[in-house]
């Protein structure tokens, strides 16, 4: 039998894709860490959305959190192919993350992408557009090396690192507590970390140890009085290696109310670790990458809601 009368047409094209790829370049790897079909090709990180319907327009689902979490990635690219591999839109992230706005969306952040017969996506207003040409079928522009510095080169891990600590942030702002995070020349929407914390130094808290706790990934702060008093600390843990956040977030034991969250997918090696805080065990929870970006989308429609109704 063949398999691959199985696959859709929309599969039949993203094959077709990774295929195409490989006559540029050999370099060709999936990024696991991400949920999307996201993968590095060449010297990019391209996010593939394929569309097999024809009728001089094509059709692309794509949610708010993908594309941020795309955009927020060294040398960035998303490809729409367009019913063919002769017909692909190779566009850089950055550029359809600032066009977002423009492009009609439910309030769960689901956008419609639209696609014209001259490969152009649509925008709100009559006539609006972006112009793709210089996009069209440009292969070549996976394979430019990214415009940063050595110093700021990031890594897929380090990125989505720095993503999750922005949404853990912004969470903590729109619900009104006073927010900490010790990175702050890291990025997050283009924003440095520092500008989207409401605190520019950790509070020295009385029974904690400071250099501990003032590497904690993002903690968020009530204010009483004179004082700040810690009700959330989160450690974010995506690498394979030694999880330290435990040990860190343990210097706010005394503060029984604390919650202390560790943002990873591995829930396997979470345990692992959890099992040598037998103690403590239940003070930790484990919390999901894509949950917190779930979490982030659903306060920024409630707070757009809220806007609205003016309530």
């Amino acid at each position: 039998m063949n398999l691959n009368k199985k696959l859709s047409n929309s599969e039949k094209l993203f094959l077709s894709f990774l295929d195409k790829s490989k006559d540029i370049t050999t370099d060709i790897e999936l990024l696991k860490v991400l949920k999307s079909r996201t993968y590095k090709i060449g010297e990019s990180n391209v996010l593939v959305r394929a569309s097999s319907e024809g009728n001089k327009r094509y059709f692309f689902g794509i949610n708010y959190i993908t594309v941020e979490e795309i955009a927020n990635l060294d040398n960035p690219f998303i490809a729409f192919i367009c019913g063919s591999i002769e017909q692909v839109v190779i566009i850089p992230a950055k550029t359809f993350f600032k066009h977002l706005p423009n492009i009609s969306h439910d309030r769960n952040g689901e956008y419609k992408i639209n696609i014209d017969k001259e490969l152009n996506i649509v925008l709100s207003g009559k006539g609006n557009r972006i112009d793709c040409k210089q996009y069209i079928n440009n292969w070549d522009l996976l394979l430019i090396p990214p415009r940063v510095n050595e110093e700021t080169k990031n890594t897929v891990e380090e990125s989505l690192h720095s993503v999750i600590q922005g949404r853990l942030l912004e969470i903590g702002n729109i619900r009104g507590f006073h927010t900490y995070c010790p990175d702050k020349s890291k990025t997050f929407n283009e924003k440095k970390l520092e500008e989207i914390a409401t605190l520019n130094t950790c509070p020295d808290l009385q029974f904690s140890d400071y250099n501990l706790l003032r590497q904690i990934d993002v903690i968020w702060f009530v204010n009483r009085g004179s004082n700040f008093i810690p009700e959330y600390a989160f450690e974010v843990e995506l690498s394979t290696g030694v999880w330290s956040g435990f040990g860190r977030m343990a210097t706010l034991l005394d503060y029984k109310n604390v919650g202390f969250y560790v943002i990873s997918n591995d829930e396997r090696k979470y345990k692992q670790v959890i099992s040598s805080f037998v103690e403590y065990q239940n003070r930790y929870r484990f919390l999901a990458n894509n949950l917190v970006g779930e979490l982030y989308s659903a306060e920024l429609n409630l707070k757009e809601l809220r806007k609205d109704i003016g309530l």
